[in-house]
């Protein structure tokens, strides 16, 4: 086990770090599944099999394969450099505070100034670790939950008023629904006569 988890870690991190290194953007997306995978094996060798599958359907099935389409569909695979130019303080603050927060961790960690207390709320050993989520989540923490859900639903209805704000609307197609519904079949269909080996003529019948 030992041996496994020190393999998957050294993979992700590789992959983690190439993923900021590369400079093709479709390889980046790659290495990001890659990185995921690897994420999920190490959280199925901690026993969380159902944070594991939720990592590689959630993350891999979704939100990379979307990326990776955008990558593809939008030809950004080469980024020229001096669009990069004006992003490299933020990324470089980002980095920055990034790397502080893994550096308090791994302190507090090592010197062993905090222990998380695992009987705070003891689970019958007949539950499953994802029947013991669930349990947390719809009971224990069910206000965070439900809170989390109304910042997405808040973040959802923020991108659709950005998408159909006034100046949007003029580039968006006008529907008339009345028109749409109130339309026949004569309105819509058109029957032509045509003849064997003939084709379509104009103004044939």
């Amino acid at each position: 086990m030992d041996v496994l988890f020190y393999l998957f870690s050294a993979i992700l991190i590789g992959c983690a770090a190439a993923v900021v290194c590369v400079r093709n953007t479709l390889y980046s997306v790659l290495f990001l599944i890659m990185a995921f995978f690897n994420a999920g094996a190490l959280f199925l060798l901690m026993g969380a099999e159902f944070i594991a599958l939720i990592l590689v359907i959630v993350y891999v099935g979704a939100i990379a394969v979307l990326f990776l389409f955008a990558v593809m569909m939008l030809n950004a695979s080469q980024t020229q450099n001096q669009e990069l130019v004006r992003y490299h303080l933020g990324s470089i603050v980002a980095a920055c505070v990034f790397a502080g927060e893994l550096i308090a961790v791994a302190l507090q960690w090592k010197q062993g100034a905090r222990t998380v207390d695992r009987t705070s709320f003891p689970m019958p050993k007949y539950l499953s670790n994802t029947e013991a989520l669930g349990e947390l989540l719809y009971t224990h923490y069910f206000y965070v939950f439900q809170i989390s859900g109304l910042i997405l639903l808040v973040a959802m209805i923020g991108v659709i008023v950005l998408t159909l704000s006034t100046q949007n609307q003029r580039l968006l197609p006008k529907q008339n629904l009345k028109n749409q519904l109130n339309r026949t079949k004569k309105d819509t269909l058109v029957l032509k006569h045509v003849e064997f080996r003939q084709g379509l003529k104009q103004g044939n019948p």
